[in-house]
């Protein structure tokens, strides 16, 4: 079976899961990148030597050759409006595919207004693409919802998401938890998007209640573009002067990420407070990983999919300070539970999100579609949105 992906770039959000597709079907598997982009994110790690890699910007031979297989191969996988011209021939084929991406209205109706956007749409529907065998992959817990808004999609949307390598736990010491201080981890660019203030306030209201904890604080402003709105990291450390919590907030800046992922193995809570413009969020994916709980806004596009109730995590109400404390208190009350999330979390993203898993379960649901079944996975990728 020749299974080809179309989109912007192979970066860290992509590899993962590519490698695991080739080294299920070798030359049946490949990658077409459909732009160049000049993506800085994943650190020094160069993918653009993956033997799988068709790079369709790159020359008119080239884009040739992804677009003939767009129009031969079993099964194809769209992402993005530079995917659309391969997308659209295909579908005048009729021949079996699926449209990937997270969720198209994240600021509502106000999305539409975006020519990008709005081309997608409408070449579903000028296309007749609901009566041809093309299904949706849902890269955000609310992607099934704005697909039924823009009436597409009906009963075939599928969880999907971004997928990171799930490392081997070599000790079961990572999932202690210090009982007289559990140990709390926020990492982001200091984007205004991403609410730092709001773990800021968490920490004032439990230290207030005398609970012990201490935050840790990764990241920067960065390079921000000028459309974006940033706090400065002196904003934030007056912040905690303000509210009387510089003794329980470290600010570490902007590290490397092996350093990054070393530091969530050592913290026992995730905080993600970003609003409903972040979009899939795989800083979750990586927290779980490495055996930490996390609280995440309930706005993001992973939490849906990845933060079960008391089991891997809590979700909070957007914005709410509140709902955040909470959830914060609930964990640092209930030390034993915490471990047992802790552990859950991490052995969700080993045995049902990891790159191979998820791999697997499309190939399955490629096979249970082209023999009239509806998806045999019940839970995680590829089961039912």
């Amino acid at each position: 079976m020749k299974l080809v992906f179309y989109s912007l770039v192979l970066n860290h959000h992509q590899a993962c899961i590519a490698d695991e597709f080739f080294n299920l079907l070798g030359d049946d598997y490949a990658f077409v990148e459909t732009a160049e982009c000049h993506d800085s994110k994943g650190g020094a790690v160069d993918y653009s030597k993956r033997p799988y890699l068709v790079k369709a910007w790159s020359s008119r031979t080239e884009y040739a050759k992804a677009m003939q297989m767009a129009l031969k191969a079993d099964v194809c996988v769209f992402s993005g409006y530079e995917a659309l011209p391969f997308e659209k021939a295909r579908m005048k084929r009729g021949l079996l595919s699926f449209d990937m991406g997270e969720r198209m209205l994240k600021r509502g109706w106000l999305n539409l207004a975006s020519p990008r956007i709005l081309k997608m749409v409408m070449a579903y529907h000028i296309g007749g693409w609901s009566k041809k065998p093309i299904y949706k992959l849902c890269c955000s817990a609310f992607g099934k919802g704005d697909q039924y808004k823009l009436h597409s999609f009906r009963g075939r949307c599928y969880k999907w998401g971004y997928f990171i390598d799930v490392p081997t736990i070599v000790s079961n010491g990572m999932f202690v938890v210090d009982k007289s201080c559990v140990k709390f981890m926020w990492c982001a660019r200091f984007l205004k998007l991403k609410h730092p203030e709001l773990i800021i306030k968490m920490a004032q209201n439990l230290k207030r209640e005398g609970y012990g904890f201490h935050l840790d604080v990764y990241g920067d402003e960065g390079n921000a573009a000028a459309s974006e709105e940033v706090y400065t990291r002196t904003d934030l450390e007056r912040l905690t002067e303000d509210y009387g919590v510089k003794d329980v907030v470290t600010f570490h800046g902007n590290k490397p990420n092996d350093e990054i992922i070393k530091a969530m193995q050592g913290h026992d809570v995730f905080l993600f407070t970003s609003d409903q413009r972040e979009g899939w969020g795989a800083v979750v994916n990586e927290s779980m990983a490495n055996g930490c709980v996390v609280i995440s806004s309930n706005v993001i596009g992973s939490t849906g999919y990845l933060v079960k109730e008391g089991r891997t995590g809590f979700s909070f109400n957007n914005l709410n300070s509140d709902s955040l404390t909470e959830n914060a208190k609930w964990l640092i009350e209930h030390p034993a539970e915490l471990e047992q999330m802790k552990k859950q979390a991490y052995a969700t993203m080993r045995d049902v999100w990891s790159p191979r898993k998820a791999a697997e379960a499309l190939l399955k649901l490629i096979d249970d579609l082209k023999n009239g079944r509806e998806t045999s996975i019940v839970t995680g990728p590829c089961s039912k949105a």
